[in-house]
């Protein structure tokens, strides 16, 4: 059976279960900073789990794509060495929320791999928890499992959670016995065993608990059912293969390699590793890619970055010397992009990039390479044996190296690793990026505090896109991270009220600004957030009076900070949807800014624009807003919304339910921002600068309306006074310039000229001092001037003597310098090195050079007239 027919065969049943099918999410969680990736196929659900947010079903299922490869769940290291490992899999899972629990999910997952599949009853087995009677008892009664095949395992085995925080809660497993032949051969093997003779097939995951930073379980409200089972290991279970990497969604990959390499596929089990992990790795990279993850330094990027390099590492095992993986991802994109369209339109993005990381990476192995080398060679010099773990991790972390390569290079030379000092540097990696993943902006437990009020109750409405200020009932005040009953005047409290037209930062926009009065108290909103889904925090001074719960209070935005950001919020889909068509399809937000004064948009890009590519952009985006379009905000279903054209915004998490923002004509985006009537309002854009701000990412600001009208403003004085300075007409400013430029070159070359024939006539004056040593012409005299102008003087000398030697010395800065320069007839006899090596010391210094011409400097120029005096001797004595 194919796998794409075990893919559709899956959805088909649970549609047919009552499930709504609900298409994969990205690789990057929406929403959730507590995930690198999406590692599972309830992350997109995990909302629901915590009744966060609702859906209009309770029950789903899906084909998850999912990527393991930092975090917690970290298979990176395996991925090629085993026969089920991988960094990028896709998940078939099902789904309840409140509605079916263990015995439905039960009866579903046997149904559908008996049944459905066809699977042999007799060589399937479960795990069930260590005391979880009730579900060894549904097995039991729905499938008839003896009980030797129900095998109960602890908490590391069958407890199952999905990061450090969030859902999790016991699980049962349904394994496949391949036979005896399979496994490990030990007397001892069964169900646990780390070898493949039991394979896990299915995971159902009974979701009854939300685990919190501190380690506290936390009975959810409604139990749920998540379950996973990667649909790598089921297609090559149905098409009787012993290894994934054989199954059909390989075969097509591991072909393109073996075009490119011209290596055979089991013929080298060290090849087999290095085919299975490129195969492995192109589908990693590129539906990353395709998500809008590219390479970087820190976070997902970095990621992705080891992932490329790892992998082009491995292309060298093969004897791939120039770039060859965005050719391997091209095979990925045929024989995937039916299903996810999405590699399709990246393919472009995904080939350049990934070509440009191959190229950089290739480079950095040689330095890694040689960086090695020289640490072998200074240890073998002190006898030892052992490359120190801070080497070790530095060509890991720095080259890509893992710790293996470093030792399987070495091992040769009769060299180890001290893997030791290795590791602990790792964890140091590992608890600084568990640390950086830890959660929303603010500290984890001011985050625990707003939690604590949502649950309490406590929510608040957001009234602002269609009112400008409202009337509302003050329902909590905080200060210094503790309710408090009132504030007083100078004091900083944030303000949470029932309704409120103040925009809680979001998407790039920023917060509002604004003031909130009432009777006796008059506060000033510095800015506007929403640290929980249903809280919006208003953060005031208290200028006048006193506030306290349960006042009326009026809150009004700042009504033109209000209108700029308008303006620039729908500027930024006006140039999302033109940079899309004049540069490419490839183009995808990065992130935004959008404040009163101006706004920024980074979009994925590789090179710069160029200032003829951005006058194009800025001319379309003004024709747009000139037309007058009419800008409309329409409610509906995400996936309607995404049919009709609209674009997603970069790290926002959406409903089923969506706000979609369409510009007539021109874009259609997902936002939850504020936004003009019409185009027109926003009056003008001019983009004020385009730049880099990363591998593959670009930056674009502007300006907008009022701020617009101010930078050119500002340009129109600029230039008119360079006119008045210049005397000359506006249009005439450059080529004045111009001018200016071309005589300033022309009198510094006559400068140089005028020095020459000074230095020139100083030569002739210094010939007068020509001593014959040995009957050689030889000149010692000291002379004013730095490093280049001796070096100078001294070619001037050299040509006037024709045959003879030149020591100069000169005072600079308080240290001494000397030069000696010798003519080509005469370095055999003499040279320039022996002479500096011998005066040097006298200046206090060192120094050397070459045969016809040395230098030195020192710090006793109170000595150079001793080391002139010496030259002489000097050359004698030579």
């Amino acid at each position: 059976m194919k796998s794409s027919d075990i893919r559709k065969r899956f959805l088909d049943y649970f549609a047919k279960k009552g499930h709504t099918i609900v298409p994969s999410s990205g690789l990057v969680p929406k929403g959730d900073p507590t995930l690198l990736f999406t590692n599972a196929g309830m992350v997109q659900f995990k909302g629901v789990f915590l009744e966060e947010e609702t859906r209009d079903y309770t029950r789903a299922a899906s084909c998850q794509r999912c990527m393991r490869a930092g975090g917690k769940h970290n298979d990176l290291e395996n991925v090629g060495r085993t026969a089920r490992h991988h960094t990028f899999f896709e998940m078939l899972g099902n789904f309840s929320f409140g509605d079916y629990f263990k015995e439905g999910a039960i009866e579903f997952a046997w149904e559908f791999l008996a049944k459905e599949m066809g699977l042999p009853k007799d060589r399937l087995w479960v795990t069930v928890f260590e005391s979880d009677d009730e579900t060894a008892g549904i097995w039991k009664k729905v499938a008839a499992i003896p009980p030797e095949r129900i095998v109960r395992l602890g908490e590391k085995d069958n407890f199952w959670s999905m990061g450090d925080t969030g859902p999790c809660g016991p699980c049962s497993e349904i394994l496949i016995d391949q036979g005896p032949h399979v496994g490990c051969g030990r007397p001892e093997c069964a169900v646990g065993c780390d070898c493949d003779r039991y394979l896990e097939l299915w995971n159902l995951v009974f979701m009854q608990y939300d685990r919190s930073a501190g380690g506290k379980l936390t009975g959810l409200p409604k139990p749920c059912i998540d379950t996973g089972m990667g649909l790598e290991r089921l297609s090559a279970v149905m098409q009787g293969k012993l290894n994934n990497y054989d199954s059909d969604l390989f075969s097509a990959i591991i072909g393109k390699i073996l075009e490119l390499s011209s290596v055979k596929y089991e013929a080298n089990p060290e090849t087999d590793v290095s085919i299975r992990a490129i195969a492995d790795h192109a589908r990693a990279i590129t539906f990353l890619m395709a998500d809008g993850v590219l390479p970087s330094n820190e976070g997902r990027g970095y990621v992705l970055r080891r992932i490329i390099r790892r992998a082009a590492r491995h292309g060298r095992y093969l004897g791939l010397q120039e770039p060859f993986l965005y050719k391997v991802n091209g095979a990925v994109i045929e024989s995937m992009g039916a299903i996810y369209p999405e590699i399709v339109k990246a393919r472009d993005l995904i080939a350049r990039a990934t070509r440009g990381e191959e190229e950089r990476f290739f480079e950095t192995l040689e330095r890694g390479l040689a960086l090695l080398e020289g640490e072998v060679k200074a240890l073998k010099e002190m006898n030892a044996t052992v490359i120190p773990g801070d080497v070790a991790f530095k060509l890991y972390d720095t080259f890509g190296f893992p710790v293996d390569l470093t030792a399987d290079i070495i091992r040769k030379e009769g060299f180890s690793v001290d893997e030791d000092g290795f590791g602990k540097l790792m964890e140091e990696q590992k608890k600084t990026a568990r640390a950086s993943w830890k959660g929303l902006e603010g500290k984890s437990s001011s985050q625990e505090f707003y939690k604590s009020l949502s649950s309490a109750g406590l929510s608040s409405e957001f009234a602002g896109y269609h009112m400008d200020a409202v009337s509302s009932r003050v329902l909590c005040l905080i200060k210094d991270g503790q309710t408090v009953d009132a504030a007083f005047s100078g004091e900083d409290v944030e303000v949470i009220t029932g309704e409120t037209p103040f925009y809680a930062e979001s998407g790039g926009q920023v917060g509002d600004t604004g003031v909130i009065v009432g009777k006796g108290f008059s506060l000033k909103v510095m800015d506007t957030r929403r640290p929980v889904n249903n809280l919006i925090v208003h953060y005031c001074k208290i200028e006048e009076g006193s506030i306290n719960v349960d006042d009326t209070a009026e809150l009004a935005i700042d009504i033109e900070a209000r209108n700029a950001i308008r303006r620039n919020h729908t500027a930024t889909h006006i140039l999302h949807a033109i940079l899309r068509k004049t540069v490419g399809e490839h183009v995808r937000q990065a992130g935004s800014l959008v404040a009163p004064g101006y706004f920024r948009f980074d979009f994925s890009h590789f090179e710069p624009l160029g200032a003829d590519t951005i006058r194009k952009i800025e001319q379309e985006a003004n024709r747009a807003i000139l037309s007058n379009r009419e800008v409309t905000t329409d409610v509906l279903s995400y996936t309607e919304a995404v049919e009709r054209g609209a674009l997603a915004f970069f790290g926002e998490k959406y409903g089923d339910l969506v706000r979609m923002v369409q510009v007539e004509g021109v874009s259609a985006e997902l936002c939850g921002g504020t936004h003009v009537r019409r185009s027109g309002d926003i009056g003008i854009v001019k983009v004020t600068g385009e730049s880099s701000v990363a591998a593959g990412v670009r930056r674009i600001e502007a300006v907008t309306g009022e701020a617009a009208l101010a930078f050119l403003n500002q340009a129109e004085d600029t230039l008119k006074e360079a006119s008045a300075l210049l005397k000359v007409p506006r249009n005439d400013v450059p080529e004045r310039i111009k001018k200016l430029f071309e005589e300033e070159k022309e009198l510094g070359r006559e400068i140089e000229r005028l020095k020459g024939k000074e230095k020139a006539g100083a030569a002739g004056e210094l010939l007068e001092s020509v001593r014959k040593v040995a009957g050689v012409s030889v000149l010692a005299t000291k002379v004013a001037g730095d490093a280049k102008e001796l070096r100078e003087m001294a070619d001037a000398l050299r040509q006037k003597l024709g045959s003879g030697i030149v020591v100069l010395a000169a005072e600079q800065d308080s240290k001494a310098l000397l030069l000696a320069a010798v003519t080509r007839d005469l370095v055999s006899r003499y040279s320039a090195g022996e002479i500096i090596k011998r005066l040097a010391p006298i200046i206090g210094g060192k120094g050397g050079g070459k045969a016809d011409m040395a230098q030195a400097g020192g710090a006793q120029p109170e000595n150079i007239g001793l080391a002139i005096d010496q030259a002489y001797r000097t050359i004698e004595e030579l």
